[in-house]
């Protein structure tokens, strides 16, 4: 058994041995054993050090617990999470997924901290070059520096509900950030809104492939 497979099942065997304490500390949408959680974080970054997870709920239905496994949008690590999720135990009150999904129907506004970001702020193109699929995300006051800006953030939220993370990773060529121009229509830019359908209407005629973020 390689190193890798080890670090799996050690992961696994942890969480059944401690689901039940999880779930029993949940309180609302939150789960209140952050020791618990430290846990699983620092056992997945022994098995990948891009692997993240984070848990969701449909309320309306009351369906199980479902605990997200993801690579932080790094295409290298998607394995990673592939092979992971092919290791996962059956466990009672807990579902386990890899990578988010749409979200139909589609947020429009995501509070990130102490932010509120809505969809209309954002307007996008998408050009196919040589067989590749380039995403600009135009935004008024564009950041400098991407990770210390919390509408980056809403932005990738929003692109996971719109196309879903999977497909982020592997139809996106490069992700670029523009500021946004006074006229975006004069620009041959569309809100954000409406990349789904664009995106659906090309990706089937690229190659998957990664994602660079600049």
């Amino acid at each position: 058994m390689n190193q890798t497979r080890k670090k799996i099942n050690v992961f696994w065997e942890q969480l059944e041995d401690t689901i039940e304490q999880l779930l029993r500390s949940r309180n609302d949408d939150r789960f209140e054993a952050e020791p618990l959680l430290k846990q699983y974080r620092d056992q997945l970054r022994k098995i990948d050090g891009n692997l993240t997870f984070h848990f969701e709920r449909d309320e309306e239905t009351e369906g199980p617990v479902e605990m997200i496994f993801g690579c932080d949008g790094f295409p290298e690590s998607i394995h990673s999470v592939l092979s992971l999720i092919g290791a996962a135990p059956e466990l009672t009150g807990i579902r386990f997924k890899a990578f988010n999904d749409r979200y139909d129907p589609v947020p429009q506004v995501v509070n990130i901290g102490e932010e509120l970001a809505e969809m209309g702020d954002f307007w996008c193109a998408l050009r196919e070059v040589k067989g590749r699929l380039h995403l600009e995300i135009y935004m008024t006051d564009s950041p400098k520096v991407l990770d210390m800006e919390p509408r980056v953030e809403a932005v990738m939220i929003f692109l996971d509900a719109l196309i879903g993370e999977y497909e982020l990773m592997t139809r996106i060529w490069t992700l670029d950030w523009f500021e946004l121009p006074v006229s975006p229509e004069d620009h041959g830019l569309i809100p954000l809104g409406n990349l789904r359908d664009l995106f659906d209407g090309q990706k089937d005629v690229i190659k998957p492939i990664g994602i660079t973020v600049h």
